[in-house]
């Protein structure tokens, strides 16, 4: 009886252990918690004028100067856009969880859309944008698109508040 008791410990330690999020992973999701603002959003690897519609949800320009909320404790957030005769102003919640890299990615933010009551609106499908650079003052994210088959990388640049 001692020997399953123990086999079945060293069993759950184990998964425990497979399921935690490592410390490099800790350090950025303790990184992302708190308000954030947009600075800026430019486009890298191409030339020309870009116009985009940002996470199937409003126009590029809209999301300059959105103010972001990012809650660690329970992975929810929030961004805000302001209203304007381009924007549609509002709240937009999403739950958000900081993705390990690997050999094929850095680490990234990966988020996806939900209610006021936490509910999945966006039937599973979500966003991913590469962590290119996050301290306690500042973050750039990135996001790869093809615009006429050519790679184009947004760049999304943050302040703390």
């Amino acid at each position: 009886m001692a020997k399953k008791t123990l086999i079945f410990t060293a069993l759950i330690g184990f998964l425990m252990m497979s399921c935690s999020v490592s410390k490099s992973a800790r350090t950025q999701r303790n990184l992302f918690s708190g308000s954030w603002t947009l600075d800026n959003v430019s486009y890298e690897n191409n030339t020309g004028n870009f116009k985009s519609v940002i996470f199937n949800d409003a126009e590029d320009i809209c999301f300059e100067g959105s103010d972001w909320f990012f809650r660690d404790n329970n992975s929810t957030g929030r961004y805000t856009i302001s209203q304007s005769t381009l924007c549609q102003g509002g709240d937009r919640f999403f739950r958000w969880s900081v993705v390990e890299p690997s050999q094929n990615y850095s680490s990234q933010l990966q988020f996806k859309f939900i209610d006021e009551k936490r509910k999945d609106i966006s039937g599973g499908a979500g966003y991913r944008l590469t962590i290119a650079n996050i301290n306690e003052q500042s973050m750039t994210l990135k996001s790869n698109v093809s615009v006429d088959g050519e790679l184009v990388t947004i760049v999304y640049q943050f302040t703390k508040k």
